[in-house]
């Protein structure tokens, strides 16, 4: 299966917009990944930003927001955690910094991801 390369204005965007926190960046498949405590936090896929949320903050964003998407990168492969932002929620800077912020909360409340043996 053949992705689209991930839209750089996204990637230099989330870059500029996560700098500030103590994040990791990494490429995953191609496309720039932010980890905090070794978890997944928030990347770019294609033209979509995509943020990791807690079950409760999940159902909140999409009663709020039928833009709101669960991340499937594949079809048939969501991955439960992680949500794509329309670009009405990335555009608004105060409501992308609280989703973002929320965001990184959960994400260091998880344990550090233990390495796997090889």
């Amino acid at each position: 299966m053949a992705w689209k390369k991930p839209s750089e204005e996204l990637g230099k965007f989330l870059d500029k917009k996560i700098s500030s926190l103590d994040v990791q960046k990494k490429k995953m498949f191609g496309c720039p990944v932010y980890f905090a405590n070794d978890n997944m936090l928030a990347g770019v896929f294609e033209n979509d930003i995509f943020l990791r949320f807690s079950e409760q903050d999940r159902e909140k964003i999409i009663s709020e927001n039928d833009e709101v998407m669960p991340f499937e990168p594949m079809k048939g492969r969501v991955m439960k955690e992680y949500l794509v932002l329309p670009d009405s929620l990335y555009n608004d800077p105060e409501k992308f910094q609280e989703l973002l912020g929320s965001s990184y909360e959960y994400v260091l409340s998880l344990p550090p991801k233990q390495k796997k043996k090889k």
